[in-house]
């Protein structure tokens, strides 16, 4: 018997439609009709991007507010060294190196921090959500708004030679806080910073999410695992927690009680202090209109150094390098104490 011919357009994806559990072309048409949302495009990001752009998720909207530096270069696949000597928006860098893998897909790159006053917006039009954030209050956003929209998402998490990751069905199976209730305390947890993180443990978490993405999005939810699952490359150990049961044995303020504080605004967004940067993140209080980089520059001229391009604006004052973006977030590098961090802001960006 012949095997059927693969029409023009799905040619590029022939290996992946012969893999019959996926659904042949009705499958992978599902996948070209899809559209996934990435948060945060920096170690987990950059492979998960890559991964989905090529099994042709037909729309990707990816989401960063950072920009390419050379340490990125360890474990961030899309990005080069050209990226970072520019200083060019991961969003954007990613965009543009996508675009040529992967003619056929749409790819929406956007350059802002995920926050409650801009998630609604993210999440519309699309069928899953894949984290590749560093820190738990944008997770725990991110659950509240899968909640609320009964939209899946996979977390992912690494570091040092650790990776764990889990995915989420609202409704269906336990949510993040179900399984972590609160985020941890500052200080308390170890960071890519003091712990370190191992390229390969990224791409083997950032895998299996993309794995469970294309479950989904194939029209295979039945398929996906409903564990949490850990991995650690150097001891060579892999644990699935079952969490059979947890979400009707726990008292989960999101899930079971509807308590989305993280996406009601009612979780205050602190500065961030930036994984492994020796940098903080700083946010206006409120919504404000674009930041004239021209006005900046002439505020700046004979106290900064400072270089532009049409996405930030970077300026070297003092002992750091303030890196504005239009929106008013600013990435104070050369400390990772936020009382001098904000100072830093206020007295060179404002309040």
């Amino acid at each position: 018997m012949s095997t059927p011919e693969i029409p023009y357009e799905l040619a590029r994806y022939a290996r992946q439609m012969r893999y019959a559990p996926l659904g042949g072309e009705t499958g992978q048409r599902r996948m070209l009709a899809s559209r996934a949302l990435i948060v945060g495009c920096g170690a987990l990001g950059t492979v998960i991007a890559s991964t989905l752009a090529r099994s042709g998720v037909g729309r990707l909207r990816i989401v960063d507010r950072d920009f390419v530096e050379l340490t990125n270069l360890q474990r961030q696949v899309l990005f080069d060294e050209a990226d970072a000597a520019a200083g060019v928006p991961k969003a954007i860098a990613a965009a543009e190196k996508l675009r040529q893998i992967n003619s056929q897909i749409a790819i929406e790159p956007v350059v802002a921090d995920v926050t409650p006053t801009n998630i609604e917006a993210l999440c519309d039009g699309v069928d899953v959500i894949v984290d590749g954030t560093d820190n738990f209050e944008t997770r725990f956003l991110l659950n509240d708004i899968a909640i609320a929209r009964d939209l899946p998402w996979i977390y992912g998490g690494c570091l040092g030679s650790e990776g764990q990751t889990m995915t989420i069905l609202p409704s269906e199976t336990p949510c993040l806080r179900c399984v972590i209730p609160e985020p941890p305390p500052p200080g308390t947890a170890p960071t890519c910073e003091t712990a370190g993180v191992l390229a390969p443990i990224v791409l083997v978490v950032a895998a299996i999410q993309c794995q469970e993405a294309i479950k989904i999005v194939s029209g295979h939810r039945e398929a996906i695992q409903r564990s949490l699952l850990i991995v650690d490359l150097w001891t060579s150990d892999v644990r699935a927690v079952r969490l059979d049961g947890l979400r009707e044995s726990s008292d989960c303020p999101a899930c079971k009680h509807g308590t989305l504080a993280w996406l009601r605004g009612n979780r205050a967004t602190a500065p961030a202090v930036l994984c492994g940067r020796n940098a903080v993140q700083i946010s206006p209080a409120s919504n404000q209109a674009k930041l004239s980089f021209d006005d900046l520059e002439r505020r700046l001229t004979g106290v900064a150094r400072m270089t532009r391009n049409a996405f930030l604006l970077r300026a070297a004052i003092e002992n750091y390098v303030v890196t504005v973006f239009p929106d008013g977030r600013a990435i104070i590098s050369g400390t990772d104490d936020v009382s001098v961090a904000k100072g830093v802001y206020a007295r060179y960006i404002g309040s």
